[in-house]
């Protein structure tokens, strides 16, 4: 009887590391992905680089909607030429052609992923939530650019295009814009 005392103990122990660690894993994944730009995820700063290089790069955009959202979205344009190191600014357009307020967030990705770490924002509307009233167009920019610093890395100084998609997810509307809706709107879960 004891060995198996031994063996649940163990056995316990071990369950209770897996649960803790399946808590640990996405915050220490998104931090890792921020730090080394891995998967695409890009950097924020408060401003480009003072100076830009010679070197020009493409930048394309990407605009889709999760499943079930009901706007419209797409780049208002396809891409731009810039500098390494030159300030970006480019708009996308939403649409919401329903009869009621609906709310989304944006999530992104860079692609290549060697160029991830470098694509960086400094203002953009995947920052925050949005609210379309019905009918409604919006007009949201992005502002960035690619670290000059792109050049020196072994696999990013190969990049002569990048391409910036955003996909737009329907989220709970905001307790003010929730609280206004009619009694019959549905919220989503």
């Amino acid at each position: 009887m004891r060995q198996d005392q031994k063996t649940a103990g163990w056995l316990a122990l071990m369950v209770a590391v897996m649960v803790s660690l399946s808590f640990v894993a996405v915050p220490f994944y998104s931090w890792f992905c921020k730090t080394t730009g891995y998967g695409g995820t890009t950097s924020v700063a408060k401003a480009a680089p003072a100076k830009a290089l010679g070197q020009m790069i493409t930048i394309r955009f990407d605009g889709s909607l999760e499943a079930g959202m009901p706007w419209t979205f797409k780049p208002e344009q396809r891409e731009m030429r810039l500098h390494i190191g030159e300030t970006g600014l480019a708009f996308f357009e939403a649409t919401n052609p329903t009869d009621r307020t609906v709310a989304g967030q944006a999530s992104y990705n860079v692609t290549p992923d060697a160029a991830g770490g470098y694509f960086t924002k400094i203002e953009c509307f995947c920052f925050t939530e949005q609210v379309l009233k019905p009918h409604e167009v919006a007009h949201m920019p992005v502002t960035f650019y690619v670290d000059p610093a792109i050049v020196n890395d072994p696999e990013g100084k190969l990049v002569q295009e990048i391409t910036l998609s955003y996909t737009f997810h329907e989220i709970p509307l905001p307790n003010t814009q929730a609280a206004l809706a009619p009694a019959d709107v549905k919220p989503i879960n």
